[in-house]
């Protein structure tokens, strides 16, 4: 073993050991751990030459005590960071939630999962959250009651509770209002609470909430739930025996969708449910009449609520039974072809705009091809900050954007899916499937949350005994113009 010094720059290293059966490199890499010189860089002056990495020491003569010259300029030296690393477990677990991306799960209280795949839903609606926010600071009005005031409280705490935590929220003081404001989901069976109707929850929570939210005065415009979840139907309803015929108005959170054995589709499962049959008094026959009713839309919602019609009164067993019929809907809705004429006619310019943007996007060249033509897609959330302006734009009358006035096109992209597992609607489990904002979806499963594909999201179309669509919600596809 022998004993060197090396001398680099002004500093000089005693006492370094040199092993000549190892290579020369093994002593560059010593030097490196001293100097942070990269041994590539290294050079160490020897007899006849620099010292290479794979020389032979005997070769080379160095003897013991010799003092021997490096140069080389070292790596920088890596700084510690300003602030110190802090991995997500040691968040605060609000700083947590942000930084997974969702929220958080529901506790299963016993048989809630009816009740906790509702919230988990309709709390994805960003401006469902704002208006509750909202309602934080107006407070009670005289024209809502005390049960529909702490239940829409209730919502609100619920929400926030959500988008604070990690770990799953249990929903108990909710679920003691909802029951106060509406004693049937309070039904017990051997001591248990009954599974309930998640459509029934759904309808129930919306509506208290309309009446909450609603702003103090006499204009449509302040319903904040009916600007976002309203779908306003003209229909014509005619005596075929009388040849009687008149038309209705009517105002609804969501659109059914009838199954039969002819119904494959989403799309004609809704053209089924816009069509009807009713009793009632002829005035011109002076007796009960067969009337037909016939539906169209006449304007469009922000978010568009389907449910699909599996659940009926199956008289033999006294129950609801459940229809498992396979019913396909698509990640992307046009519903142009169930618009009123009038509503089709304010449609037509949008769609155009909509279309010249995406042949751009495949190098066509547009109908118009003016610069007061370019079109910006956007979605409902860029006019929502202004009071009031989602029923302009839902009313097809236009709301605002940084480059225009925000259009309607008709179009609608999937954001949310209820699912229902089991044979029946006083039984099974209830599941909700919701897209984040950043694109991912997420499956709700009461307290466990789990990244799901979006491929595998509309495999939930029925036909067995897997999870199935129950209710879904759609979301506006806007054109700035």
């Amino acid at each position: 073993m022998l004993t060197v010094s090396v001398k680099w720059q002004k500093k000089v290293f005693e006492g370094i050991e040199i092993d000549p059966t190892l290579p020369p490199y093994v002593f560059k890499a010593q030097l490196y751990d001293l100097t942070g010189v990269p041994p590539e860089r290294q050079k160490i002056m020897v007899k006849g030459g620099l010292l290479k990495d794979d020389a032979d020491w005997s070769a080379i003569g160095v003897k013991d005590g010799q003092k021997l010259m490096m140069m080389g300029t070292a790596d920088e030296i890596v700084k510690a960071p300003e602030k110190a690393i802090v991995f997500a477990e040691d968040l605060p677990e609000e700083e947590q939630a942000t930084h997974l991306g969702y929220s958080a799960g529901l506790v299963n209280l016993g048989n809630t999962c009816y009740m906790n795949s509702t919230v988990q839903c309709l709390k994805s609606v960003p401006e469902l959250k704002s208006a509750l926010s909202n309602y934080a600071l107006t407070g009670r009005s005289n024209d809502v009651d005390q049960t529909s005031h702490m239940l829409t409280v209730a919502t609100r705490e619920l929400f926030g509770d959500l988008d604070r935590s990690v770990n799953a929220v249990s929903p108990t003081q909710f679920w003691m209002t909802l029951r106060k404001k509406f004693p049937q989901f309070s039904q017990l069976q051997n001591g248990m609470h009954m599974q309930q109707d998640a459509e029934e929850c759904w309808t129930q929570l919306l509506y208290t909430l309309s009446q909450s939210l609603k702003a103090p005065t006499s204009s449509e415009d302040s319903d904040a739930v009916k600007a976002l979840f309203g779908v306003n139907l003209r229909s014509r309803v005619h005596c075929q025996e009388s040849g009687e015929e008149s038309s209705e108005t009517e105002s609804v959170y969501s659109l059914k969708c009838h199954i039969s054995h002819e119904v494959n589709h989403l799309h004609e499962g809704l053209k089924h449910g816009l069509k009807g049959e009713l009793e009632k008094t002829s005035p011109a026959l002076g007796r009960t009449a067969l009337y037909l009713k016939e539906s169209l839309i006449d304007s469009l919602p922000r978010y568009l609520t389907v449910q699909f019609v599996r659940f009926f009164w199956k008289r033999e067993t006294n129950q609801k039974a459940k229809i498992l019929r396979k019913v396909d809907y698509p990640l992307e809705l046009d519903i142009f072809d169930l618009c009123s004429e009038e509503l089709r006619k304010k449609l037509e310019a949008p769609r155009q705009k909509l279309r010249d943007e995406e042949g751009k996007k495949l190098g066509l060249q547009p109908k118009s091809s003016s610069k007061d033509s370019d079109v910006k897609m956007t979605d409902a959330e860029a006019s929502s900050k202004e009071s009031g302006e989602s029923s302009t734009v839902t009313q097809q009358e236009g709301g605002s954007s940084e480059k225009g006035t925000l259009h309607m096109t008709g179009i609608y992209d999937l954001v949310s899916v209820l699912t229902h597992k089991g044979r029946s609607a006083d039984s099974g489990h209830y599941v909700a499937w919701v897209k984040q904002e950043s694109g991912k979806w997420i499956q709700y499963d009461d307290s466990h949350p789990s990244l799901q594909r979006e491929e595998d999201i509309t495999k939930l179309s029925g036909g067995g005994d897997w999870h199935m669509a129950y209710i879904i919600m759609y979301k506006a596809r806007f054109v700035s113009m």
